[in-house]
């Protein structure tokens, strides 16, 4: 783990360069939350049924995934790093907002999953080149503004494709998601002209370094990395759950009106609590921030056992504070550990078991849920928490 953050680096962590980088995040999850959140409108407008939209977003994430996996090896070379990160949000944002354009389910298919791929092939570069830009004693306040960012344009996102579609329609309103997006390429850009000049390794045969990704202190990070995303559910689930639960007292139209705000607040704690989780990161340790950051998904969990409305309120903004350390925490943790030269190949690592880690998670819950009853599958959840709490603190032992 980094060493205490003094007060020059600490005078030193907001540049210019992460600035351009947080602008990014911020920019292009505005753009694509656009068409994410009108995606069911399009598709139902289509004729498609519900299948049709799972089918959609399952082939896009797992697309994402492989992307992310594939970007980190490429993300090693510095110079690579730099060309994969415009090219990603400049692809993301074209191939999202042509959408609009599509007449069949298929075609909204192949434009999501090559929008997801270029996504995901962008993650690693990026959190690499922010690497390359600060200090390492503040790694976790570079990361924390970046991801909280990140959620700040998942709360602005949906808002704006709201208003949106009142004043020019669904269509319109995907194609004007261009915009953002190509905003957050030109940000990305900014923030390359402010990195380092770093030297571009040989071109080698390009490799997924795993041996170094499980030595030491890294290795036992991915750990409990990976018992935290096997619990790490889509919010879509925790939205779901909302909606079931509150049905009966306050109707369907009420009900969702409800878990979508209560999916801003959880968006809205996960932005708040980045900063300050990353500045309590590079005092004392990423370590103590992931592991508050699973017991606090822990409870969230618990929460979701509970079908009332104050405990579902409580569990989205738990969960949102969970998932705003435990990003923050995870990116920190692995600039700091990882070896420069495949710094790109752990950050793909990385992302890689958040994605299928999060795939799997979703999949036996929602199992559990249809089998057995909602309660059961938080319960099966809280289990992995636990499991991810006690695989960290082992980590920290071993590293003392």
């Amino acid at each position: 783990m980094p060493e205490p953050a003094n007060s020059k680096d600490d005078r030193r962590w907001f540049s210019p360069g992460v600035a351009g980088i947080g602008g990014a995040s911020l920019l292009s999850d505005i753009g694509h939350e656009i068409p994410t959140s009108l995606l069911p409108s399009l598709v139902a407008g289509l004729g498609a049924p519900a299948a049709a939209l799972g089918l959609i977003e399952g082939l896009a994430n797992g697309a994402s995934g492989l992307a992310k996996l594939v970007g980190g090896p490429l993300a090693d070379d510095p110079q690579n790093r730099k060309s994969i990160a415009v090219g990603g949000y400049a692809a993301t944002a074209v191939l999202s907002s042509l959408i609009g354009a599509a007449t069949a389910v298929w075609q909204i298919g192949i434009l999501r999953m090559g929008a997801w791929t270029a996504r995901g092939l962008r993650v690693p570069a990026r959190n690499a080149l922010l690497a390359d830009i600060v200090p390492a004693a503040v790694y976790g306040k570079a990361y924390g503004f970046e991801r909280a960012m990140d959620n700040l344009g998942a709360v602005a996102g949906p808002l704006l494709a709201l208003a949106l579609v009142g004043a020019i329609g669904v269509r319109n309103a995907i194609f004007l998601s261009v915009i953002p997006g190509l905003l957050a390429a030109a940000a990305i850009m900014f923030a390359i002209r402010k990195a380092p000049r770093i030297a571009a390794r040989p071109r080698t045969k390009l490799t997924l370094a795993i041996r170094p990704l499980l030595r030491g202190g890294l290795g036992r990070l991915f750990i409990g990395v990976s018992a935290f995303e096997l619990g790490n559910v889509a919010a879509t689930l925790l939205i779901l759950r909302a909606t079931e639960a509150l049905t009966p007292n306050h109707g369907i139209e009420g009900a969702t009106q409800i878990a979508l705000g209560l999916y801003a607040a959880y968006n809205l704690a996960a932005t708040l609590i980045s900063v300050p989780a990353g500045h309590v990161g590079d005092r004392w340790g990423a370590d103590r921030v992931l592991a508050g950051g699973a017991v606090l998904t822990l409870a969230a969990y618990l929460a979701f056992t509970v079908p009332e409305l104050p405990a579902l309120a409580a569990g989205f903004v738990l969960a949102g504070l969970g998932i705003g350390c435990m990003e923050t925490a995870q990116h920190a943790a692995v600039a700091s550990l990882a070896p420069a030269e495949v710094r790109g190949s752990a950050f793909g690592a990385l992302a890689a078991v958040q994605s299928f880690g999060s795939v799997c998670a979703s999949a036996v819950a929602g199992l559990i849920w249809t089998l057995v009853s909602p309660a059961a599958a938080f319960g099966y959840l809280v289990l992995w928490m636990a499991a991810a709490v006690v695989a960290i603190l082992w980590s920290r032992t071993k590293s003392v």
